[in-house]
């Protein structure tokens, strides 16, 4: 597989998160001088996203305005109004939206109203769960899109039960699985970041929590942190505090509730990794960790309602549980597994795909890009 040749700044790729630009970051690499990456300023901050575009090696993006913390229909309409301006006075051959945020949904809706190919990377997630406003936004682009990236085959029998027709889906695997074997620090680069924390490999957990459903609930928060707090007690605990976070658990006065815990600043998305491959247990509402977990071969204990990648759960890597005592009990059967439950994990493959997710996007790109303009010229003869 070859990257294709395009022309400069001919295929915009839209994101607005920090998930959004890790899993894009090596197809934007593929594409080269092809690519113009376009971030609405969905969750934007000159220090942490600045430094995820240079440690993945990404170019300045276009920076749009006014939408970061704003409400959900707000990002939207904003995001799509400033990217028809841009897409008026400068068209792509080709957008490409990833995954399922207000920033993807805009960039569907801009593609769409110009008939502009779309191109959904991580097409066919589905929780089944309406409270969970990034299912209205995945299904809403499904149904626009081109081309449908779906990561795995179980992604492709949802959107062909949906009608979606077969000729426009395609089983490309998910861009996260090369993105963490290119970021994931070399063996003694973890090994002096854990000294640098104080814990021992295989033993601490690590934890994140961000999710509406769990942050703006001060009751389901309080009983995370609880749970946390009780673990702590055994092992480390290291808590990665998003800056949201912190501010649901200070504004419900549940500070006291991380002091037990060894808290993190948000941090760089290597150091993540180094930090979850040697975790003995990951808790985490995140969706991205679901996948990443599955390449590093950790378990994980998910903290929803819902998720989108029951992947992660068949194969053996997660469980999913509600906030509260089950956390505690989901933590502490995966620490009775000890090392023999951990080279379990570590023999199985991920169910994400092989590593060549970006490369095969690539390639449809380019297609889809060559028929378009040939389009365009006919229609203009």
């Amino acid at each position: 597989m070859h990257a294709p040749s395009l022309p400069p700044r001919s295929v915009a790729i839209v994101i607005g998160t920090r998930p959004e630009l890790v899993k894009i970051a090596h197809l934007v690499r593929i594409l080269g001088p092809a690519a113009h990456l376009v971030h609405t300023g969905q969750h934007y901050d000159a220090a942490l996203s600045g430094r995820f575009l240079t440690e993945l090696g990404l170019p300045e993006p276009t920076l749009l305005d006014g939408i970061g913390g704003k409400p959900r229909a707000v990002q939207i309409s904003a995001a799509l109004a400033q990217l028809d301006t841009l897409f008026t006075e400068e068209q792509p051959l080709a957008v490409v939206v990833q995954g399922d945020t207000n920033a993807a949904l805009a960039g569907a809706l801009a593609a769409n109203a110009r008939g502009i190919p779309l191109v959904h990377v991580e097409a066919g997630l589905r929780s089944h769960d309406r409270a969970m406003p990034e299912e209205h936004n995945r299904v809403v682009i499904d149904q626009l899109a081109d081309v449908l990236c779906a990561a795995t085959e179980d992604n492709r029998d949802l959107l062909r039960a949906e009608s979606v027709p077969a000729g426009r889906i395609t089983v490309t695997g998910n861009t996260v699985v090369e993105a963490v074997r290119e970021h994931l620090p070399a063996a003694d680069e973890r090994a002096a970041l854990l000294a640098a924390h104080g814990v021992s490999a295989d033993r601490y957990v690590l934890a994140t929590a961000h999710r509406p459903e769990n942050t703006d609930d001060p009751a389901a928060l309080a009983a995370i942190l609880r749970e946390l707090a009780s673990l702590a007690a055994e092992l480390p605990v290291l808590f990665a505090v998003h800056p949201r976070t912190r501010a649901r658990i200070e504004s419900a006065g549940l500070t006291h509730l991380l002091e037990p815990l060894t808290e993190l600043a948000p941090l760089g998305y290597g150091e993540f990794l180094a930090l979850a491959r040697h975790a003995a247990v990951i808790v985490s509402d995140s969706g991205g960790i679901q996948e990443e977990t599955t390449v590093l071969g950790r378990p994980l204990v998910v903290v929803r309602r819902s998720t989108e990648r029951p992947e992660a759960m068949d194969a053996g890597f997660a469980e999913l549980v509600l906030p509260g005592r089950e956390i505690g009990r989901a933590v502490r059967r995966r620490l009775a597994d000890g090392q023999a439950g951990l080279r379990h994990l570590a023999e199985l493959p991920s169910p994400f795909g092989d590593g060549l997710a970006s490369q095969r996007i690539a390639v449809l790109l380019g297609a889809l890009a060559a028929g378009h303009a040939e389009r365009e010229l006919s229609a203009a003869a």
